[in-house]
């Protein structure tokens, strides 16, 4: 049944919106000498020339209004293994960085240890788009590493990727760009629900 109305529902965006899988990263940097991190499903590369990603942040995020604040941010790239990790940037009030292993990158920003990947990037703008900040930035540094699959959350719970021919991923899929909504979406809204967590 296709439903069109001026008034959508936000139950059943976020139901439907809920069918598109995305993986999570945490957005992290120094602030006033401390860390400062968020998770976010929000995540797309854009372009490749100049290279640029983008996010999104909640505008009711107690993190993002200090993390802004930042010249730049470090982006880690959850494996399936991080699901720990995941909750602990998605809960409100946790000390997050006590509660993983961390290290800086060569920009000066929080990077999670054990993630698939890593980048450093600087802020090339930021627009209000209705209940979120988007943000677009230039990336200044990258790796990634090898082995894991990565955390990918689905219809309100997380869940794993396959892979075929025997392990490995076709070329195609290795080069494919991840793409997803932030924290503080509808979809960590279900995650924290069942996780008895809610959104930073």
């Amino acid at each position: 049944m296709t439903i069109v109305t001026e008034q959508l529902d936000a139950a059943m965006v976020r139901r439907v919106l809920g069918c598109y899988p995305t993986g999570v990263v945490v957005v992290a940097a120094m602030v006033d000498g401390e860390p400062e991190g968020l998770a976010v499903n929000s995540f797309t590369s854009v372009s490749l020339d100049p290279p640029l990603i983008a996010f999104c942040a909640a505008a009711t995020s107690s993190t993002w209004p200090r993390l802004r604040r930042a010249d730049g941010f470090a982006i880690t790239l959850l494996g399936a293994a991080q699901q720990d990790a995941c909750r602990t940037f998605a809960s409100k009030g946790a000390d997050r960085f006590s509660a993983v292993p961390w290290s800086m990158s060569p920009g000066g920003h929080p990077l999670l240890d054990g993630a698939l990947a890593w980048l450093d990037v600087v802020p090339h703008s930021m627009q209000q788009a209705g209940d979120h900040e988007l943000v677009l930035a230039r990336v200044t540094g990258l790796d990634a590493a090898s082995g894991d699959h990565p955390l990918v959350f689905f219809r309100g719970a997380f869940t794993s990727l396959e892979r075929e021919n025997g392990g490995e991923r076709p070329p195609s899929a290795r080069a494919a760009a991840p793409h997803g909504l932030d924290a503080e979406s509808p979809f960590f809204d279900v995650l924290a629900a069942r996780l008895d967590a809610t959104a930073p």
